[in-house]
């Protein structure tokens, strides 16, 4: 099949945050609007809710992310499950068993 080009234009503030984000997802801002768009005519709808989000909190880097993570399971006390522990969990909730 044929390539084709398509050209957008959009602020430059977004282009880099969607830009830079793509790359967080591992691919090109070209692959993610392929993916948008095979999603798209597939589902022949927009494939997600369009909401108003939590706009002006500032993104979490990775390492940030991780520190927030490991902050909020030793206030729970359970920074020091096993990785088996942590499926066992995993599994009692998917199977309605609570904890």
């Amino acid at each position: 099949m044929g390539q084709a080009t398509f050209s957008v234009r959009m602020d430059e503030d977004l282009k880099n945050d969607f830009d830079s984000l793509c790359e967080d997802f591992g691919m090109s801002m070209t692959t993610a609007i392929n993916v948008f768009a095979r999603a798209v005519v597939r589902e022949r709808r927009i494939p997600f809710e369009i909401s108003a989000s939590s706009a002006g909190q500032p993104r979490l880097s990775g390492a940030e992310a991780f520190s927030a993570l490991r902050a909020q399971t030793k206030e729970n006390g359970i920074q020091d499950m096993s990785i088996d522990e942590i499926n066992e969990e995993i599994r009692k909730v998917r199977h309605g068993e609570g904890s």
